[in-house]
């Protein structure tokens, strides 16, 4: 163990941290040991990691201390951002700064940001194809880890950004599940009319990451964009009726009706879908489907996923 090279992974206990520490701890040939951040080393899945082989060690992101001391001795680290956790799009580029401040002072070698669009870049505040939210963004979520890119070049520092897509796992976790209609139907709404939707299983983001850090220097200042499958809405609502046993129907809403649903973030995700059904090609010409198997021979489709999974998601 002495002689593996630390990857201090943050967000260690959540979906992209947590299969990142997965993936390394679960290959014993593995060059690398896992310094697991968290921001309780108490917790139950703090204590599990640990169980696994995991170093856990306690941080907070905005904390510039903190970090610092979870870097020391590190070969490589993951940088990741939760911006459900408190919706401001200025507080995630804060913490964002903060990784990048410690990391100029530090010796990693490898760092993996997980990172998303600027959407600005293709729709400026001024346009008003979609609402500006929070004075300053179009998708908030996305453009305050995508403006945060170029600091990490200015610094210098030797980066892999990644970028994600849409997780199935939103449809056990963040209530886009089917939706039991009147009818006796089950719907699923998303505002991205007949265009495929980039997905994947949350898990497997974890499993890419450890695909990219092999690689070494390879990937180095690459922007790796991974994804399992991409579906339309009816493809999705075909396959989740095979899988749930129920009959479920797509309903592609206007961005209008997504955003006015009502609950927390929902402007920000139909904004979201929009961007990605009006620059579908763009953005899912970013999402490259055999570097990511590459990356990860084991990248579930959603069929996969489903069949794994498919009973954790809440039905009436």
């Amino acid at each position: 163990m002495t002689n593996k090279k630390i990857i201090t992974v943050f967000g260690a206990t959540g979906a992209q941290g947590g299969g990142l520490v997965s993936a390394i701890l679960n290959d014993k040939q593995s060059a690398y040991s896992v310094r697991a951040v968290t921001r309780d080393v108490h917790s139950e899945k703090a204590k599990a990691l640990e169980q696994m082989g995991a170093e856990v060690v306690e941080a907070d992101i905005n904390d510039i201390k903190s970090i610092e001391q979870v870097l020391k001795g590190a070969y490589g680290a993951y940088f990741v951002t939760f911006f459900w956790e408190h919706f401001s799009a200025e507080k995630e580029y804060q913490q964002i700064k903060n990784f990048i401040e410690v990391a100029k002072m530090s010796d990693l070698q490898h760092i993996i940001w997980s990172t998303l669009e600027d959407t600005r870049n293709w729709v400026p505040l001024d346009d008003d194809r979609m609402p500006t939210l929070q004075d300053h963004y179009k998708v908030p979520h996305f453009d305050s880890k995508g403006a945060a890119d170029k600091l990490f070049v200015e610094a210098g520092l030797p980066v892999t950004f990644l970028r994600t897509s849409f997780y199935w796992d939103n449809f056990i976790h963040f209530g886009m599940g089917p939706q039991k209609g009147e009818d006796g139907n089950y719907y699923i709404a998303f505002p991205m009319d007949d265009k495929t939707l980039a997905g994947m299983a949350a898990e497997d983001i974890g499993k890419c990451a450890y695909g990219i850090f092999k690689k070494g220097d390879a990937l180095i200042g690459k922007t790796i964009g991974i994804v399992g499958e991409k579906l339309t809405g009816t493809d999705m609502a075909a396959k989740l009726s095979k899988a749930l046993g129920v009959n479920v129907i797509y309903n592609a809403v206007s961005p209008e009706t997504y955003r006015g649903f009502g609950f927390p973030g929902a402007d920000d995700l139909g904004n979201m879908f929009q961007f990605k059904r009006d620059f579908n090609d763009d953005f899912n010409g970013a999402r490259d489907e055999a570097l990511s198997l590459e990356l990860n021979p084991e990248m579930q489709n959603f069929d996969q996923w489903l069949s794994k999974y498919g009973s954790r998601i809440p039905i009436d």
